[in-house]
């Protein structure tokens, strides 16, 4: 299979050299206030197989949550009105998330917003530009 690239105004870029290597299909919420940038990674993980749910707002990544309960869950950390730290933290305890994998996509990869994206309850963190290797990674955890 040829190689899929896509990509949003903001650079975010993923490519994915085979579909059949990202394992069973998974239950996702893509949470990103840049429509362009969470609408491509939505389309490409449609394209492989996946139940994609897309969300622009913190809000509106708990009312997503709380009806198609998520496995996996790619949420960026800088979002106006509820920072992605505060989703993460309300998804473990009012929507009860605890065993979705929770990743944290931002700009940042420092060992600082690392350690806050822990406290914050995600299992990983993911430095934009998103890297397909990783994601890869991500959705052949088993949950």
């Amino acid at each position: 299979m040829k190689a899929t690239d896509a990509s949003g105004p903001d650079g975010a870029s993923v490519a994915w050299e085979n579909s059949a290597s990202v394992g069973a299909q998974r239950r996702i919420l893509i949470v990103d206030d840049n429509r362009d940038a969470a609408d491509a990674l939505a389309e490409l993980m449609r394209d492989f197989g996946h139940d994609v749910s897309t969300v622009h707002d913190g809000r509106s990544a708990l009312e997503s949550a709380t009806t198609h309960r998520p496995e996996l869950v790619l949420l960026d950390i800088s979002m106006p009105e509820m920072d992605g730290f505060e989703v993460a933290r309300r998804l473990r305890e009012e929507v009860g998330l605890r065993d979705a994998i929770l990743v944290a996509l931002s700009g940042y990869g420092g060992d600082r917003h690392r350690r806050l994206s822990r406290e914050a309850g995600f299992d990983h963190h993911v430095t934009k530009p998103v890297d397909a290797s990783k994601l890869e990674e991500l959705l052949k955890l088993p949950l």
